[in-house]
């Protein structure tokens, strides 16, 4: 079973290949969902704070899961695998622009959710962060050898563009944020990605951290 594998699947695999009961699955089904809706919200990522999302007694939650962390390293791995088949959906798109902006908007949907369980784990994303880096690297090279990106930006540059597009709260300055804020933020952002006609961007481009 991989990391990226869904989240009941890895929760249900116990090496032995047996069926689970459909109520089990149902159970585990309504876990995940809970979990990612608490996570998406950010709301308390609790056992009993999912379980009561879930329509479900703690007793039931430990039975079906096992621990919180479990639920939580299965979930994670389900958003990651998202994210991941997302970069790959935007690479086979025979638009390189197209590919790009798809993928973009998936994961400024998925990203904080994924950070939030991440966080809630204590940061066990190390070796999934290279994944995600080439996904996006790969994306932003194809799009720049097309000619519709920019290319003074670097593929560094675009990672923190998207995550400043869905960094943004509820509220500013007494303002409330649109239905839609993250996907308006978004479009801003590509279009000052978008070639031909760019500004010249100042300063020097982010680099991995040491």
């Amino acid at each position: 079973m991989t990391a990226t594998a869904p989240a009941v699947d890895r929760l249900l695999d116990d090496g032995t290949g047996r069926r689970p009961r459909a109520d089990a699955r149902r159970n585990l089904e309504r876990l995940v969902v809970a979990a990612r809706q608490a996570a998406t919200e950010g709301g308390e990522i609790t056992a009993h704070e999912i379980a009561r999302r879930a329509g479900v007694g703690i007793g039931t939650f430990y039975r079906r899961v096992g621990s919180l962390e479990a639920l939580l390293e299965a979930v994670l791995g389900e958003v990651l695998g998202e994210i991941i088949a997302k970069g790959d959906k935007g690479m086979a798109d025979p638009d390189p622009w197209a590919g790009f902006t798809s993928f973009a908007l998936s994961y400024i949907h998925l990203r904080n959710e994924l950070c939030d369980v991440n966080k809630r784990l204590g940061d066990v994303l190390d070796h999934s962060r290279a994944e995600l880096r080439d996904r996006i690297r790969l994306l932003v090279e194809r799009a720049q050898r097309a000619g519709v990106m920019r290319t003074d930006v670097t593929w560094e540059d675009v990672a923190f563009l998207m995550v400043a597009a869905s960094s943004t709260g509820p509220h500013t300055l007494g303002l409330q944020a649109g239905a839609r804020q993250w996907d308006r933020n978004l479009q801003v952002v590509l279009d000052g990605l978008r070639a031909p006609d760019p500004g010249t961007l100042p300063g020097e481009p982010p680099a991995l951290a040491l």
